[in-house]
């Protein structure tokens, strides 16, 4: 790292320079902490007394080389200018101790070798390419018998079997940088550039990556670019001044009662830029979805403040500075503003992400199936809207954490009704998901039609799958997104041709017939999501073409009642178009391959 590029806001590498690595003669100790009168660090390296750091001239840095060995533990103690003393955890410090401990570790942070070589070297950001995200809280994934965690390494194994299992194409994890707070599941760090020590140390998640890569399945994770934790030995009042974060309450705080990020002040943004890139770089993880962007777009991510324009200029340097460096990684924004051009190049003018969720989507599509049947013909088009505006970015469909949680319930849970009509609108629910352009992702647990909705203090419910009925939801969505692994006409997403309603004008019946293609390949859906059985619905047009079936969400190894090869349709042709009659159970769908 050159200094003149960390105080102008150019560096992505200060963790080259800061935090602590061994040189000849010991380890620098290094921490930026411009306002103290003094620091020192104390830790096993000196039994627990002060070693003096000493000021770097007038650059607010303090170091010093001392005798120290991997795997202790330190922190520094920082005296203010006020008179005070403050102890800190280092800012760029590679690896905590279990909280509620709250020193840093020594660790050698090229102590791992990777064998993802072909991986790495395949890996694409292309927009045509499948994207279908398993996201997982990994601490409430699986637990021990005894209910401790695994380690990162002990929870490979069986978590990318898993995953590959059921289609899944990346798994995407909440952060896993050091947090104090169990219930903030990883949003509200203290240790940035530090893996989360209840899983382990950063060689055993470096592992638990390279292994995903081998079995070819993507890693990705969250990063929180906008707030940190208030605990005083993190980055608050660093240096007894509000180093990091903005002097003033009024947008200094966030509404989750964290501290936000100062983006204006240039080696802030040198700080979040280089560990955004630390984990892509020292890690291999395949990209990034950043937290809530809304709050770096607008003040407070209100629209009614105003645009943010320090932050977003931050946001734009840091996204083109790391697709210079990692081209191939994913760039991933939770937006829930209209802000125009979050998915376009910089150079364009825009953010620079690769993909923003459509939290539109989720909630139209999530509230239309929790409406019950007699109110769905005035709700109808909720599931045709976001094709009004959905080519504007490039998008990615979530049913993510947030929506099974705060009295939100589980997915499952949503459909409207009971149990057995919840089940088969699930299925349809999917399949519609499935159809629809658009990246995905769903949250652990929403496979197996959790009844309860999430908490990380427990496993998942995996006893449901002792359960028929659960184990064929999973079954069904396996298939599913098996599927939508197969067909490249369900990945070109950013293709106009490749999506087509084939009826979106059955209101009084509530059905919907939509369309993909590649080429002469093409996949059609029809839906039924009333609660009556629609016999004789007729479907024609010049976008359709005879096939066969490839899925009835109503099959009865699905759980439903239409025994597989017994589906009553029925092709005629008409002049230069075909026609498709068929009758459709409650809640179901069908999904045909049509002929090439």
């Amino acid at each position: 790292m050159e200094l003149q590029d960390f105080y102008m806001g150019r560096a992505f590498d200060i963790y080259r320079h800061f935090g602590v690595h061994a040189e000849w003669g010991g380890f620098r100790f290094r921490i930026w902490a411009p306002a103290a009168r003094r620091v020192t660090v104390t830790g096993a390296c000196n039994g627990w007394n002060e070693s003096e750091l000493y000021r770097e001239g007038s650059s607010g840095i303090f170091s010093a080389v001392l005798p120290a060995a991997y795997g202790q533990l330190y922190k520094y103690r920082i005296y203010t200018p006020d008179g005070g003393v403050t102890e800190h955890c280092d800012p760029c410090g590679f690896a905590m101790e279990l909280r509620p401990g709250a020193c840093s570790v020594i660790v050698n942070p090229d102590g791992y070798q990777f064998h993802d070589d072909q991986w790495m070297a395949r890996r694409s950001a292309a927009p045509d390419r499948p994207l279908n995200i398993y996201e997982v809280h990994l601490g409430s994934w699986r637990r021990k018998p005894d209910g401790s965690w695994y380690r990162y390494d002990e929870i490979a194994g069986p978590l990318i079997d898993y995953a590959l299992q059921n289609g899944y194409t990346h798994i995407e994890f909440l952060p896993l940088s050091e947090h104090p707070f169990d219930g903030s599941w990883g949003y509200q760090n203290t240790g940035f550039f530090a893996p989360t020590s209840r899983y382990g140390n950063p060689d055993q998640l470096k592992e638990l990556v390279d292994r995903c890569h081998q079995a070819g399945l993507g890693v990705l994770m969250d990063f929180v670019p906008v707030h940190f934790a208030v605990d005083s030995y993190g980055l608050r009042t660093l240096d007894g001044t509000s180093l990091y974060e903005y002097p003033h309450r009024d947008v200094g705080e966030s509404e989750w009662g964290s501290l936000n990020f100062i983006h204006s002040r240039r080696e802030v943004a040198c700080f979040l830029q280089s560990a955004a890139h630390y984990w892509l770089e020292e890690f291999h993880f395949d990209g990034l979805r950043m937290d809530a962007v809304s709050r770096l777009i607008y003040w407070q991510g209100d629209p009614a403040r105003g645009e943010n324009g320090a932050a977003l200029a931050f946001l734009r340097n840091m996204n083109r500075g790391l697709k210079a460096l990692h081209p191939t990684a994913l760039l991933i924004a939770e937006d829930s503003t209209t802000y125009s051009g979050t998915t376009r190049p910089v150079e364009e003018g825009g953010l620079g992400f690769d993909y923003k969720w459509d939290l539109g989507w989720m909630h139209d599509t999530l509230s239309f199936f929790q409406t019950g049947p007699a109110y769905r013909t005035e709700n109808y088009h909720r599931l045709t809207f976001s094709m009004l505006y959905f080519y504007n970015e490039r998008h990615l469909l979530p049913l993510s954490h947030d929506e099974v949680v705060h009295g939100k319930a589980a997915v499952l849970q949503k459909m409207a009704g009971y149990l057995p009509d919840k089940l088969p609108q699930a299925r349809c629910l999917y399949l519609y998901m499935m159809m629809h352009p658009g990246k995905k992702l769903s949250f652990m647990g929403n496979e197996l039609g959790q009844l309860r909705e999430w908490s990380e203090e427990r496993q998942l419910d995996w006893e449901l799958l002792e359960n028929p009925a659960h184990r064929q939801l999973q079954d069904y969505l396996a298939i599913l997104w098996g599927i939508y692994r197969q067909e490249e006409a369900l990945h070109r997403d950013s293709e106009r041709e490749s999506f087509c309603w084939l009826d979106c004008a059955q209101e009084t019946r509530c059905i919907y017939a939509l369309q993909r293609k590649s080429g002469q390949r093409r996949l059609q859906a029809v839906l039924n999501l009333s609660d009556q059985l629609q016999e004789n619905y007729l479907l024609c047009g010049p976008e359709l073409r005879p096939g066969k079936v490839l899925l009835h969400t109503d099959w009865i190894r699905f759980g439903g009642r239409t025994a597989e090869g017994s589906e009553p349709l029925s092709w005629s042709r008409t002049g230069e178009s075909w026609q498709l009659k068929l009758t459709l159970p409650p809640f179901s769908g069908i999904l045909i391959q049509a002929d090439t």
